[in-house]
């Protein structure tokens, strides 16, 4: 057996930063208030995976963070650093590459080592492979085919803004570019 190293591995993919950190919410609406009209992070995708909301805000241009909401999904406060006496779950972390073709390398180098991944996903707006890091961390490695960063959100653009009952403040930013009212935060 493998330890998953080899001189005969292709060429590493040109990473260009992270596609998208996958987190839950149960509430999308404050989420929008939270990210968007706190933090100044434009929702620039949203799409329904399945019954879940996915919605995407620009971290900065091909870098994302993105919410699934799940209604009733228990959430807790946790200093920064602090230990945890409880199971916690990140859902994905994604990678972003630069095309296609960068997938499929990925995808050979990663299959070369020993190690399983999808075929390539097509979300419609962005294309991804699905893969584990030994501790069984779910890892995604995405493109752009429609990069909706960098630019205003895409109203009326179905491939990127694909929520057919979006939350409150997402109808707010687009009739007026931000939200009437925030969220807040607290420390933990």
């Amino acid at each position: 057996m493998s330890d998953g190293s080899s001189n005969e591995l292709p060429n590493a993919p040109s990473w260009r930063g992270i596609n998208h950190l996958a987190l839950i919410t149960p509430d999308m609406d404050a989420t929008v208030r939270f990210y968007h009209g706190v933090l100044g992070m434009p929702v620039v995708a949203t799409t329904m995976a399945g019954p879940m909301r996915h919605y995407f805000f620009e971290i900065a241009p091909g870098n994302t963070i993105a919410f699934f909401e799940i209604p009733g999904a228990e959430t807790f406060h946790k200093g920064a650093g602090a230990p945890l006496d409880r199971p916690a779950q990140l859902d994905h972390l994604s990678f972003n590459l630069p095309d296609e073709e960068s997938l499929e390398v990925l995808r050979h180098r990663v299959k070369t080592a020993g190690s399983e991944i999808t075929d390539i996903v097509d979300h419609g707006f962005i294309r991804s492979v699905y893969f584990h890091d030994p501790n069984g961390i779910a890892l995604e490695a995405s493109y752009w085919v429609a990069d909706p960063t960098g630019r205003p959100p895409q109203f009326g653009n179905e491939l990127v803004i694909g929520d057919p009952d979006p939350v409150p403040a997402l109808r707010e930013i687009e009739a007026t570019g931000g939200v009437d009212s925030m969220s807040i935060s607290h420390l933990a």
